[in-house]
């Protein structure tokens, strides 16, 4: 077997699918195997993916919509209710 050196645990693919694509698989297990945090309850390793993009946490029973492989992506960040309500107040200030 070849050193995997760069593509670290990807590197089971070996030569099959390219060196980009196996960098690209690891960045992303790299990220899921990273822990989570729950939106609500703020504690984290309690989130257990259901499916695809649906993510439910142990302590708070909330479940959500999130990234597939993440359960929160930067683009669907929303803002949290303390944020929201001080962007709110600096609005109505101005």
């Amino acid at each position: 077997m070849g050193k995997t050196k760069s593509v670290k645990s990807s590197g089971r693919y070996r030569q099959k699918y390219g060196a980009t694509l196996r960098k690209r698989v690891l960045v992303i297990e790299s990220k899921s195997a990273k822990g989570q945090k729950c939106p609500k309850c703020k504690s984290v390793d309690t989130l257990a993916r259901s499916a695809a993009g649906i993510w439910a946490c142990k302590a708070c029973g909330i479940k959500f919509a999130g990234g597939a492989f993440v359960a929160q992506t930067t683009l669907g960040r929303t803002m949290t209710p303390e944020e929201f309500k001080s962007t709110k107040a600096a609005s109505t200030k101005q």
